[in-house]
């Protein structure tokens, strides 16, 4: 996903850090700063890279398609984040 795909998204809050430049590229009325938020997300990424080097190291073949790989990590982000099985 690069920056073109979310032209058409309309951003509502960015968590960050204290750092400077943040208050400089972003506007105040969506920045929000605070630990709290900013770990919570960090976490969330851990929890997705450790699941998907679960997910290659289980898998035997590995796949070319760009398309194969956004399905499977769609229907991963579907399981853990919504609780939806796939089948």
């Amino acid at each position: 996903m690069g920056l073109l795909d979310l032209l058409g998204v309309e951003i509502v809050v960015v968590y960050c850090d204290d750092n400077y430049a943040y208050h400089e590229a972003i506007p105040r009325n969506v920045l929000q700063t605070g630990k709290r938020n900013t770990q919570h997300i960090e976490r969330k990424h851990l929890i997705f890279r450790i699941r998907l080097k679960c997910l290659a190291r289980r898998t035997v073949c590995y796949s070319k398609s760009l398309e194969v790989h956004k399905i499977v990590f769609g229907l991963l982000i579907n399981v853990l984040e919504f609780g939806c099985q796939p089948f």
